[in-house]
């Protein structure tokens, strides 16, 4: 199974269009949060009626999966916290976002929402405990924001990640979360595009201009993870018991 994860578009068009010409070379196609840009002069409805089309030549070409991000929530959902609402549209097309899981042969891909409160936490928590009990072979997450303390969150700074995302990992143990979010981790000392916490590998591709997003792809048949971008690539193998050490820098 090949998997190319992408995220933090933010509504660059030609990156979008890449990711429609490659999406016949992988299995699975992930996009983890922020397709629309809140800073965009283009209205968020706007936005999401595009993205939407996008979704669609995604899907059909192959498997397509997205999770929101903190730029696609556009209003307030039926408990009054904010909620990526365009997603609906995509769900009743049969585009697994949100809430929603895929299986693909012997993987489970979770797609986690980002929540706005306690309810849409709780949500959730919940949503990993009932796949955690269809478990198969193999168990992916997706998920925009890596987990605190990761080289995956460093922004150069400091550490730019979710306080609760960790927990559920070290409860569950998934053998792959797929993130984004924090756009500068794999181009800064220190930082890095994948970690391996306990049993799990954590990846998080960062953002750059340009036609060609910063991607991974995963391979799980051959057992391998590349990251590609402006900076070339680097590659690891996932029944490593750590990510290797990096030496662009």
């Amino acid at each position: 199974m090949r998997i190319l994860l992408v995220s933090d578009l933010h509504y660059t068009l030609p990156q979008l269009d890449w990711v429609v010409r490659v999406a016949p070379q992988y299995d699975l196609i992930v996009i983890a949060g922020d397709s629309l840009d809140i800073s965009s002069a283009v209205s968020l409805d706007v936005q999401s009626v595009v993205i939407l089309k996008y979704l669609a030549l995604l899907q059909a070409a192959g498997n397509v999966v997205v999770s929101s991000g903190n730029h696609d929530l556009t209003g307030p959902d039926a408990q009054g916290e904010q909620t990526a609402l365009w997603l609906a549209e995509a769900r009743a097309a049969g585009v697994p976002t949100d809430g929603g899981s895929l299986r693909v042969g012997d993987t489970l891909v979770t797609i986690c929402p980002w929540w706005d409160g306690p309810l849409g936490r709780a949500a959730m928590e919940a949503q990993l405990a009932r796949d955690a009990s269809q478990r198969p072979a193999r168990w992916v997450w997706v998920y925009h924001w890596p987990p605190l303390g990761s080289p995956t969150c460093w922004t150069g700074r400091r550490h730019y990640g979710d306080a609760d995302i960790g927990g559920w990992i070290a409860t569950h143990r998934p053998d792959i979360v797929l993130t984004g979010h924090v756009h500068e981790p794999p181009f800064k000392p220190d930082g890095a595009w994948a970690d391996r916490i306990g049993d799990t590998w954590v990846f998080n591709a960062g953002r750059q201009i340009g036609p060609v997003p910063a991607h991974i792809a995963l391979d799980l048949g051959e057992g391998t993870a590349a990251w590609r971008s402006m900076m070339g690539e680097e590659k690891l193998q996932l029944a490593d018991s750590r990510a290797p050490a990096r030496t662009v820098f």
